[in-house]
């Protein structure tokens, strides 16, 4: 009890906190952010403090400039985290960018001025973040805001944004919380039933039924109490650590992950709470009926009232899912948001409800027909005790479940946070390249294909308007490579592109001479009438109109404001390499990556990464309580063992009956978690509006975890199993 109650507090402590630590992370980014008093004087002036924010990317992060001008007549607001505002050509860095600083040199082009300091933790969202305040002059600061103070009841640049926030919490709620839940009550029940015998003896001798009770409350308030600390000491520890390490896409400061006082009383105080109530069931049946204790009375068979909660719960997620076959979209209400969690919730409590009735039910119709002396040994115990089914697998069967409910909720915000064409764009302006980064860029891993894309000379047109024509220098399989399908190239000459769905230029007539200015010439081009038919993603970089041959335009000739293109497929951890591998070449460079905000991309790498975190945490606690539940009933179970040995069963027929015993209720138990936790993943992709509804290419994931588990468990059950006899064992029955 006491160390279940540990393991199970220190996960608690975990998952509580992590609201805490974005919590924090938001409060110090608004403590910074600038504001205007809306009732003063429109306009600026030298005596007024002025700034301008500027959201970049260095690499796959964010990097934030502010660049600022105090006032020259009288006192200046002061964010936190820094002494005073920078004078003009003065630089305060965070201390990951003055790292960064050291790193790459080349990074000190975008932070013009000399670093004078360094900003201290309170002005930090977290100790990765990278942040400048730049001191300029008023006339040098770029479309300036009048700041009159610093702080803001909100940030612009949460960490996870508010709606997104409460999906993560009801998933980490589902993956986390609910197998702690029971983690909790099978330590608690198992507690319970090993003193059940000694306290039903303290009856037996006269102890009134009310001192019983308390003799058991004493107890398990006690152990729990004493493991709720272990298990705070032990988070506290582990954060220490953790927070110096850091999860990808987030870092906090040790203060952040300490526990709050609502953490403590959950941790403290309801957890003992809830294994008294768990334990108080089993101390009645000792106070109340203390021969039946001793004498191991035959058990009551579950009831099947758990078992209709699946009604509800599969009958709003299979009515979602009906509706999506039939073509009808039943995203965007309002009443979604309080159904799907109410049925993933209700399906939930069913599976773990409804396990040992359908146990039971199975076991006694296998023991009917079973041939095979361990098979019917193991199916009629499993008709006795079919409740021992709901602590041994319940853990397991909910985190699968749970794990189905991730992928959606994955999915979605994959869906939301980037681009859905398969392949990536990123535009990186050549102006302030050398040739040796362009060519270090065109290698970039995960980088497919380049292409060069620049401008024509405003020529004027035949009705006397200016325009420019948009051209884009490749060869045919660089080309192939941005576009979904391309028709009628032919490599070595100037061909007009055409795209039915994208709107070129009216200037891009046959015959029609259009000049590029190269940097030693300009480069005079007819426009043929032959035409490449060419149909492309969107939003992509490639609304061109004319595709010319690199020999026509020699690398060392493409003018300063061409821009190179480089493409990659779309899955975030590509994109994130190929951006730190752009950052790594070319620091200075303004990379724009088509269709996506790096600020949405880290935002997904730390969603993906509590998400990660909490599934670990899930694991564990659901091993644990599958570990101990198998060890108890391997020691429950030693009477009937040793009695088996006397009459002259062999060892590897009470191996095989000890592995069916847990392997039948958990690849029940796991086969009702795929096919429901399926469904509840499918109702939400499909509620929530996105071009994926089933996640067909999940399932052989889900379904290589249930054989990895039916494997380890099968397997860690057989050692369980001793011929040993003690006598003691049968004397009790």
């Amino acid at each position: 009890m006491t160390m279940g109650c540990a393991v199970g507090v220190a996960c608690l402590a975990a998952v509580l906190s992590i609201p805490t630590i974005l919590d924090a992370h938001d409060a110090r980014s608004a403590a910074r952010e600038p504001e205007t008093e809306l009732e003063l004087k429109d306009g600026w002036s030298t005596s007024d403090t002025i700034e301008h924010t500027y959201e970049d990317a260095y690499g796959s992060q964010p990097l934030r400039r502010v660049f600022v001008a105090r006032s020259l007549s009288g006192p200046a607001p002061v964010p936190p985290g820094i002494e005073g505002l920078p004078a003009a050509g003065e630089v305060i860095v965070s201390p990951r960018l003055r790292e960064v600083l050291t790193e790459e040199p080349g990074v000190a082009g975008l932070l013009p001025g000399k670093v004078t300091g360094t900003i201290a933790p309170e002005g930090l969202a977290g100790p990765d973040e990278l942040y400048a305040y730049i001191g300029s002059s008023h006339a040098q600061v770029p479309d300036p805001q009048r700041v009159d103070r610093f702080g803001s009841w909100y940030s612009r640049f949460e960490v996870v944004d508010e709606s997104t926030l409460g999906i993560l919490r009801f998933t980490l709620g589902s993956v986390v919380l609910l197998p702690l839940a029971v983690f909790l009550s099978v330590c608690a029940r198992l507690s319970a039933e090993s003193r059940a015998r000694r306290l039903a003896s303290l009856r037996l001798v006269g102890l009134s039924v009310r001192d019983t009770l308390r003799v058991s409350a004493g107890e398990t308030v006690t152990a729990a109490s004493l493991g709720a600390l272990f298990g705070i000491g032990g988070y506290l520890v582990v954060n220490e650590i953790m927070a110096r390490i850091g999860l990808p896409g987030l870092h906090w400061y040790p203060a952040d992950g300490r526990p709050e006082a609502t953490t403590l009383i959950a941790c403290l105080v309801v957890c003992p709470t809830l294994a008294w109530v768990v334990g108080r069931r089993g101390a009645q049946a000792a106070a109340l009926t203390p021969l039946n204790v001793r004498r191991s009375a035959e058990r009551k068979p579950p009831r099947l009232y758990g078992t209709l909660l699946l009604i509800p719960g599969l009958g709003v997620i299979g009515g979602y899912c009906v509706l999506s076959v039939l073509g009808r979209d039943p995203s965007g209400g309002s009443a979604n948001n309080l159904l799907i969690p109410a049925a993933v919730l209700l399906t939930g409590a069913g599976l773990v409800f409804g396990l040992p009735p359908i146990t039971m039910w199975l076991a006694r119709r296998l023991a009917g027909t079973a041939r095979s002396l361990p098979l019917a040994l193991a199916m009629r115990r499993a008709e006795v005790e079919p409740g021992a089914s709901l602590r041994v697998v319940t853990g397991l069967v909910l985190l699968i479940f749970a794990t189905s409910l991730t992928q959606g909720v994955l999915i979605e915000l994959d869906q939301v946070s980037r681009r859905t064409a398969p392949v990536q764009e990123y535009q990186v302006p050549r102006d302030g390249l050398t040739a040796l980064q362009v060519e270090d860029l065109k290698k970039t891993e995960g980088v497919l294909a380049h292409a060069t894309t620049m401008t024509s000379a405003r020529n004027s047109a035949d009705d006397g308007t200016a325009s420019s024509v948009f051209a884009v220098v490749a060869t045919c399989d660089q080309l192939i490579a941005f576009v979904t399908s391309s028709s009628g190239c032919k490599d070595g000459k100037v061909l007009r592109l055409r795209n039915d769905e994208l709107m070129g230029s009216v200037h891009a007539k046959p015959a029609r001479s259009v000049s590029f200015h190269l940097r030693s010439r300009d480069l005079m081009v007819t426009l043929p009438n032959e035409q490449v038919q060419v149909r492309g993603f969107d939003p992509s970089a490639f609304g061109a109109d004319v595709l010319i041959p690199p020999s026509l335009v020699p690398a060392d000739e493409l003018p300063d404001d061409s821009e190179l293109v480089l493409v990659s497929k779309s899955d975030p951890q590509t994109v994130r390499t190929v951006l730190d591998g752009i950052g790594a070449i070319a620091p200075t460079a303004e990379v724009e990556p088509v269709g996506i905000v790096v600020s949405s991309l880290a935002q997904l790498t730390v969603i993906r990464s509590l998400l990660a975190a909490g599934m670990v945490l899930g694991l564990v606690i659901s091993v644990a309580a599958f570990v101990v539940s198998v060890a108890d009933r391997a020691m429950e179970r030693r009477g009937q063992v040793a009695a088996l040995v006397l009459l002259g069963a062999r060892a590897g027929t009470l191996r095989v009956v000890q592995c069916v015993q847990v392997v039948l209720p958990l690849a029940v138990g796991l086969a009702a978690a795929v096919v429901t936790g399926w469904l509840a993943e499918s109702s939400y992709l499909i509620t929530g509006g996105g071009a994926v509804h089933w996640d067909w290419s999940g399932l052989p994931l889900l379904l290589a975890c249930c054989l990895g588990v039916l494997l380890a468990a099968g397997v860690s059950a057989l050692p369980l199993v001793r011929r040993h006899v003690d006598p003691e064992h049968i004397r009790r029955d």
